[in-house]
Parts: structure tokens; sequence; C-alpha cells
């Protein structure tokens, strides 16, 4: 599962063997040695196993859990309400967020979450029969 998750999450960024190995070496710690982009496509065809340290390096760079990457679980959840105070940098449509944009759009998505059972009451209220009323969007 490794090998097949590696591969279309490079490929999903289209980003290649090389472009990859450069980018894993950009952060190297004392005693760690550079990654190839051979290395990388031999773990990609399932002949090598990266190590831990690796692993751990893919699963950051491309932002997903080591259980995700490994197969142990198919989803990859991302918590919005974590991205919006983690330190990473984000931006909506290559426009950079600020603290407060981010601070902004967060309470927006928390409201309409915490909103959303209110709305469902109100509807149950006011909706008695099965029927529901159909927007026409026949312009």
């Amino acid at each position: 599962m490794f090998p097949e998750r590696l591969r279309a999450l490079r490929r999903g960024q289209n980003i290649t063997l090389k472009e990859l190995a450069t980018s894993l070496n950009q952060h190297l710690a004392d005693g760690e040695s550079k990654n190839s982009p051979s290395q990388i496509g031999n773990w990609e065809r399932g002949i090598r196993t990266p190590s831990y340290i690796e692993a751990r390096k893919l699963a950051e760079f491309f932002d997903v859990s080591l259980d995700y990457l490994t197969g142990k679980t198919d989803q990859n959840d991302t918590d919005l309400g974590r991205l919006f105070v983690s330190g990473k940098d984000l931006s909506f449509n290559h426009t950079p967020l600020t603290s407060e944009d981010r601070y902004e759009i967060f309470q927006l998505i928390d409201g309409y979450v915490h909103g959303r059972q209110n709305r469902r009451d109100t509807e149950r209220f006011y909706n008695t029969n099965s029927s529901q009323e159909e927007l026409d969007l026949d312009l």
C-alpha cells in the first residue's frame, strides 16, 4: 500500500522524483543522508522500504498522516480547526491569508457548524409534511 500511496501523492502534485528528493533534502538533521531520485523510485516500486525517519519526512512533506501513507487508514482527514491554528502558511486561490483572515474564517466555519443543528431543528418544526419544496434555478 505504501508504494501506491507515495506514487499517487507525488503524481497528484505533479512532482518529479528529483523535485521530491530535493525538497526532502532541504532540512536534513545531523547524520541524515540525502535522498536520491532513484531511492524514492525504489520506494515507489516496492523494491526498498524507507526508514521511519524517511517515512515521517514524506508524511510531513505531503501533509498526510503516517497511518494514511502506510495504508493503515483509508482516510486522510484534515481538521480545519487545527489547520487554522497551525503555524502553516495558508492561502485561498493563491492569496495568502493573514492571521486576521484565518481567525475570521475560523469563526465563520465555527458559526456555520454550530448553527447547523439549530437550522435542522427549525426546518423540522416548520416542515411538518414530508414533501420538500424545490428551488427552481432555471433563469
